[in-house]
């Protein structure tokens, strides 16, 4: 079974209406239940993406944009959504989120990140460049650079929409 990173688009009253849930209902069901439409599997891609921006040379600023867009932060306590029997994330680390705020931030500095610059500084044979970027992406069927580009065309636009919209983003592993 895969693990794979996944985000939910959510208004701040949908997440209190999961926490009340929880606490309320007699089993902790939050009923956690995000439209499909808001919700996104980044696949592999998060550890793949911070890889590519260390080898490219990207500043601490940036690498932390990559890392808060894919692990969130801890500051607003999504624990509720990891109690069994209704864990989102059980096959990793406890969900997290981003504030709307946050969101945005996250947001306006992804669309900072020029992708196709980062990947142009990988060897050009797919091979070569899965093999330097690690974590199994010399394997990835249609090649790294491909399978980053789409995914981190699919965040950005993921975040840009949230912030838009102004809603919060839980992270979880599944």
């Amino acid at each position: 079974m895969a693990v794979t990173r996944q985000l939910a688009r959510v208004p701040v009253e949908y997440l209190a209406a999961c926490r009340r849930s929880a606490v309320t209902s007699a089993d902790g069901d939050p009923r956690w239940d995000p439209p499909s439409a808001d919700v996104l599997d980044l696949d592999w891609a998060p550890p793949l993406l911070r890889r590519v921006g260390e080898l490219a040379g990207l500043d601490s600023v940036r690498l932390d944009t990559l890392r808060r867009a894919t692990d969130g932060d801890t500051a607003i306590d999504v624990g509720f959504l990891d109690t069994h029997p209704y864990e989102i994330g059980p096959f990793g680390p406890t969900p997290t989120a981003l504030s709307a705020a946050q969101v945005a931030d996250v947001a306006q500095r992804l669309a900072r990140i020029h992708i196709p610059a980062l990947l142009a500084l990988l060897p050009v044979d797919d091979r070569e460049a899965g093999s330097l970027i690690g974590h199994g992406a010399d394997r990835i069927v249609g090649g790294p650079k491909a399978y980053l580009r789409t995914h981190f065309d699919a965040l950005r636009e993921f975040y840009l929409d949230a912030a838009r919209r102004q809603l919060f983003i839980v992270l979880w592993c599944d």
